[in-house]
């Protein structure tokens, strides 16, 4: 991984809490135009990396470069992103006009600028009615969309989002899974994803970042990481998948294998120690009976 890789760069980052690591020597990076998303359970480091990215948490160890450039200890302000929260936090007291400008005009943008631009991507979002409106006049859905407005209108080579659908219920967060997705296209702005939804981070990511304990664990293009797992905890944690443990029978133009369970305890092994675990995904088998052996070499596919 060369430093000038991509738009973000994560070096060999850690963080502590006291004595306790959040994320341990991490290291990955995000392409212009990605959208990648860091996938784990709750309490995995994810967003405490999201955090060290933006630069509302420093890192202990390692470096943060966008494009290139250094910016370890950088402050949120003078990096190149912005930051999507799970809560939104749009400003009450303000109208959503108000909300989508608030960046541009810290930035002393010209006001005709600020009004031609806020109007664009308050109809880039389907919200062209509502800049006189509060926060509270809005839905849960419209609020999350002020949010995506108010981060974009500044043009970062980076847009972070923590969990950004989490509130939101299942029929509203699959149509702004789609909504999310088709903005980041159109805009080919890099999009950095937490969440510990699997179904969500396939649906929606280039890359995927399985992170697990403050390690990444694998991290790759999302079909990568879903068919060829490289532990046991992604190949469980990201889909369907059958764990069998398995012994080398024999090696040729095809390895056959004895599979069972506990088999690989037992030491019945034909060509040394070549016992291993296999990840079966049940939806990739097929069903045959016992006269169709021979077709299901080819309606079978391991993960």
């Amino acid at each position: 991984m060369n430093d000038g890789d991509g738009v973000v760069c994560a070096r060999h980052v850690s963080k502590r809490f006291d004595d306790v690591p959040a994320v341990n020597d991490v290291s990955f990076v995000v392409e212009k135009g990605e959208f990648v998303s860091l996938l784990g359970p709750s309490g995995c480091g994810k967003s405490t990396l999201l955090r060290i990215i933006a630069g509302f948490e420093v890192a202990d160890e390692g470096s943060i470069l966008f494009k290139g450039k250094d910016h370890t200890n950088a402050p949120p302000h003078r990096r190149p992103v912005n930051m999507v929260f799970q809560s939104y936090a749009l400003f009450p007291h303000l109208k959503i006009f108000d909300n989508v400008a608030f960046g541009l005009r810290r930035k002393k943008v010209p006001e005709a600028e600020v009004k031609q631009l806020v109007h664009q991507f308050l109809d880039l979002v389907n919200l062209p009615e509502m800049g006189s409106r509060y926060p509270t006049q809005l839905s849960g859905g419209q609020q999350q969309r002020v949010a995506l407005a108010r981060a974009l209108v500044n043009r970062p080579d980076v847009l972070l989002l923590d969990e950004p659908l989490a509130a939101l219920d299942l029929k509203l967060r699959k149509k702004m899974q789609v909504e999310l997705k088709s903005l980041q296209r159109e805009l080919g702005i890099s999009f950095v994803y937490v969440t510990h939804d699997q179904e969500e981070a396939l649906a929606l990511s280039d890359k995927i970042g399985v992170v697990n304990a403050g390690h990444m664990l694998q991290y790759g293009p999302a079909r990568e990481v879903y068919d060829h797992p490289t532990s046991q905890f992604v190949a469980q944690f990201l889909g369907e998948a059958n764990i069998i443990p398995c012994v080398v029978e024999s090696v040729g133009e095809r390895v056959a294998l004895r599979a069972g369970c506990g088999l690989a305890g037992r030491g019945q092994r034909s060509h040394g120690d070549y016992d291993f675990t296999s990840a079966c995904d049940p939806k990739e088998f097929a069903h045959v009976q016992n006269a169709d052996r021979q077709s299901a070499r080819h309606g079978s596919q391991a993960r």
